[in-house]
């Protein structure tokens, strides 16, 4: 059976082989309606057609491959979806990733770096698994690279795309205040880690919006982890006057909380409020109660920076290493969060 063509494809879709070619060029939107670019999928998909990868990258001298190097996301419990927007977003513009791992060894992200471009991939993004600074690795060219979820220690000299972690830290808040607490503790992230202190603005902001002074024996550095939320929580929990909503610095101290709150016979939420950070999967959904949380973009952070990447190449730029994308973090909404209950 011969393979079939962009004009077999034109053909069943009732379009013209350059509408086909707009599709899988990536150059469709402004030039088609939605409705033509979803038919012509659709034919595309009856038929089994793909197109010709190879002789459209000889002509282009583009590789279609994008390089994706992280320090640990690929093993991340939730960074992961950042892997998969990547990838998504890739594929939408005829575009495969190739994925590797460093481990945070310098020695191992010179090597990676010097085998994406002995590939040629028509650009790389380095992504972290958590908020930092970060020692770009040597070798990749500013003009072809965009950094995710990390900065560059000297600004300006990489494109990037990160969280607006402030603006979460207080839609954290916001979520208790608005439900009619006043009475809140934060048990925060390490001290001295970007993501932490960002959250930690956001949080001031918020209260310091509703007119509400937070009690200093009520904001704590409770680290990330689990036990380091549980022994915050207990801190702030079993004691004369304790807070009627805690925010939490991700949703693993949530979890610790809520442990803490069952030990001390604290019903969640009818007396305690808890907001977590993150939407860690199969985690946050699956607490009891089910966590209200504040989701970190990392599906949109992987799209967008291969966006970025493809936008130039296509354009026939270079990428503009100024350029800073910050994306909202959205509140999900679940059980843990009630009104305060009446003295």
């Amino acid at each position: 059976m011969n393979r079939p063509t962009a004009r077999d494809v034109a053909e069943l879709a009732e379009v013209s082989r350059a509408a086909v070619s707009f599709v899988f060029s990536g150059r469709a939107d402004g030039n088609l309606s939605a409705e033509t670019q979803e038919r012509i999928r659709r034919a595309a998909d009856q038929l089994g057609y793909r197109p010709d990868e190879v002789a459209r990258s000889l002509r282009r001298r583009r590789s279609g491959v994008i390089g994706l190097l992280s320090d640990e996301i690929a093993t991340s419990p939730f960074a992961g979806r950042m892997v998969i927007g990547a990838m998504e977003a890739a594929r939408e513009r005829g575009h495969q990733v190739l994925l590797l791992e460093s481990r945070l060894d310098p020695a191992a992200e010179a090597e990676a770096v010097a085998e994406l471009r002995a590939r040629r991939v028509d650009g790389i993004v380095y992504a972290a698994m958590s908020m930092r600074r970060t020692a770009v690795p040597g070798g990749m060219d500013p003009a072809r690279a965009v950094l995710a979820n990390c900065l560059p220690h000297e600004p300006g000299s990489y494109a990037t795309v990160v969280a607006d972690e402030r603006a979460g830290g207080r839609a954290a808040v916001d979520v208790l205040i608005e439900a009619g607490h006043r009475d809140i503790a934060l048990l925060g992230g390490g001290a001295g880690d970007i993501a932490a202190s960002e959250r930690v603005r956001g949080f001031d902001d918020g209260m310091r919006a509703a007119g509400i002074a937070a009690r200093r024996e009520w904001l704590l550095h409770a680290g990330w982890e689990i036990d380091e939320g549980y022994a915050a929580a207990l801190r702030v929990l079993d004691a004369p006057a304790r807070p009627t909503g805690l925010v939490c610095a991700n949703d693993r101290v949530a979890a610790g909380a809520l442990l803490a709150a069952a030990r001390l016979g604290i019903d969640v939420p009818a007396r305690l409020s808890v907001v977590g950070y993150d939407d860690q999967d199969k985690m946050a959904d699956r607490l009891v109660p089910a966590l209200t949380t504040v989701a970190l973009p990392h599906h949109e952070m992987g799209a967008a920076a291969v966006r970025t990447l493809l936008d130039a190449a296509d354009a026939g730029q270079d990428v503009d290493r100024a350029s800073e994308l910050v994306l909202k973090c959205p509140v999900i909404r679940r059980d843990s969060v009630r009104p305060p209950s009446s003295p």
